[in-house]
């Protein structure tokens, strides 16, 4: 019977052990992450947190100029003149459907586009 609660008593010191171990490598990573909140923290003017990302305007495809759709990745003069020819658009994915460009394109930019209606 003796030899049945060492084996169990070691088998709990072990389970303790390794619980431990895990615990200060937890408290460890949270100490290490500390200071770079506070970087943050002195960089975003006293607030923690992630700084905020500048908000795009979306493209209206179907009211935007040739120079504003230009500024769009993967569109140059040839396709925002077949986009402005295209008009109007019930949705933005029209303009896969219409062959005016091609689908790669449009999951660059599908996100930066709209297609307002009148």
């Amino acid at each position: 019977m003796k030899h049945h609660i060492g084996k169990a008593c070691l088998i709990t010191l072990s389970i303790f052990l390794a619980t431990g171990a895990s615990n200060a490598n937890v408290a460890k990573s949270e100490a290490v992450a500390k200071p770079a909140a506070s970087t943050a923290k002195a960089e975003n003017g006293g607030k923690v947190g992630k700084p905020k990302a500048a908000t795009v305007k979306a493209v209206d495809i179907n009211s935007a100029g040739k120079a504003e759709l230009m500024t769009l990745p993967g569109i140059d003069a040839a396709r925002a003149d077949k986009i402005i020819a295209g008009r109007p658009y019930l949705s933005k994915a029209f303009l896969v459907t219409r062959n005016i460009i091609p689908a790669g394109v449009y999951e660059n930019i599908r996100r930066q586009i709209i297609a307002k209606q009148k």
